[in-house]
């Protein structure tokens, strides 16, 4: 699954589509309410593909606020701030094998192949991705879109 964002009134090809995938989708979303709740309060569907947007005015504001955030090094500490948290979550009992490290089912006979037979695995939290570039990407797509629409 994933978040295809269409610009409105695209000024050119940057601003005609921007696409992720839900792994990275949410963190960008979650940066952007994060760091301007004054620019995407209006946004109440942000996390879920239902059409939600901003209009030009505030893609281009929301744009130029990454952009800001980009140069001032703002999402190169947000980025590490995250990884350091994602590091930090304690392991999770793998499910797959219910913690034991094997597993005997249609699927796998033997060594759990989702924990290498440990019985742990990472918290499902660090499937999501934040990468600085994803949100240059995104901040060019937002200045060129004349809005846009998460579908």
């Amino acid at each position: 699954m994933g978040m295809d964002v269409y610009g409105t009134e695209p000024l050119n090809q940057k601003g005609e589509y921007f696409r992720n995938n839900v792994w990275w989708w949410h963190p960008l979303w979650s940066y952007c309410q994060e760091t301007h709740p004054d620019i995407t309060f209006s946004v109440k569907n942000g996390h879920d593909n239902s059409g939600d947007g901003l209009d030009s005015k505030g893609a281009v504001n929301l744009g130029l606020a990454l952009k800001k955030d980009i140069a001032s090094g703002a999402v190169l500490a947000y980025e590490q701030k995250r990884t350091s948290y994602l590091e930090g979550l304690p392991l999770e009992p793998c499910s797959l094998c219910q913690a034991t490290g094997i597993r005997d089912d249609q699927y796998v006979k033997g060594l759990c192949n989702s924990c290498s037979g440990s019985g742990n695995v990472k918290s499902f939290e660090t499937s999501y991705h934040f990468d600085p570039q994803n949100v240059e990407i995104f901040a060019e797509f937002l200045i060129n879109s004349g809005g846009f629409s998460i579908c």
